[in-house]
């Protein structure tokens, strides 16, 4: 079994009790854990799902602090309590991030900096790269495991397609920061825009995530379910998913 679960989902900044960017991806035949972004909040929230010693790995897709800020969380848990202590853990992280860390990561985490195309095998689980359309460097992340495919589309404007991850995703998570009247104005997509890109890709389930905490739920929802044409799920802090 493989599942997704929801660590932090909101766009640009953490709502009120909410939590921004994060995602624990889970192989439980193998016993391998991947924790997708770091967004502020997530730290706190991934400790509620596993323990952080258990971890294969950490993605980070791109140098936004809503997005990595909470490695910043594990670098200190990792020196200083015992449990946590380890081999290296190996880090895959978008350009750019390593230098804008306070503290450093040597006999903590096994940086390895990926670009578009990248790939690489952690456990029984194969993770592939791709850029987005959003500054700085941003990368997309498609997770493959025992011939089922999980898409996420970290931050992206419309110029890039989640079918570069491939068309054949169990399921896409894909970002929808706001609705229609926003787009073109954030580097972003809207609702609208994550559901017709999902669909473009042939993903067979999609999940929103990343929405502007001013942005109601149940819009952006709307309008992906309207341009999608399929089964739409808004993230939500604690929500799981098979794929």
């Amino acid at each position: 079994m493989r599942t997704l679960t929801v660590l932090g989902c909101d766009g640009s900044h953490a709502a009120a009790g909410g939590a921004a960017s994060g995602y624990l991806v889970r192989s439980w035949a193998a016993g391998t854990s991947v924790w997708i972004d770091a967004g502020p909040g997530t730290f706190a929230n991934l400790q509620r799902f596993t323990d952080p010693g258990a971890l294969s790995a950490v993605v980070l897709t791109h140098g936004h602090a809503d997005h990595y800020s909470d490695i910043e969380g594990y670098i200190t848990a990792a020196r200083w309590v015992y449990r946590y202590r380890r081999d290296p853990l190996p880090a895959f992280a978008a350009p750019g991030i390593l230098g804008a860390l306070s503290q450093e990561v040597d006999g903590i985490l096994d940086w390895r900096e990926v670009g578009d195309g990248d790939g690489a095998q952690v456990g029984d689980l194969a993770l592939s790269f791709s850029q987005t359309d959003h500054p700085p460097v941003t990368l997309g992340v498609r997770v493959d495991g025992d011939g089922h495919a999980l898409g996420y589309s970290a931050d992206s404007g419309p110029g890039w397609s989640l079918s570069a991850l491939g068309t054949d995703l169990d399921l896409a998570l894909c970002e929808a920061t706001y609705t229609h009247e926003h787009e073109g104005t954030a580097g972003h997509m809207s609702g609208r825009e994550a559901g017709s890109n999902a669909r473009g890709a042939g993903a067979r389930r999609l999940v929103l995530t990343h929405r502007w905490p001013t942005i109601t739920a149940a819009s952006v929802r709307a309008e992906a379910a309207g341009a999608f044409g399929g089964p739409v799920d808004q993230a939500a802090v604690g929500r799981g998913y098979s794929w």
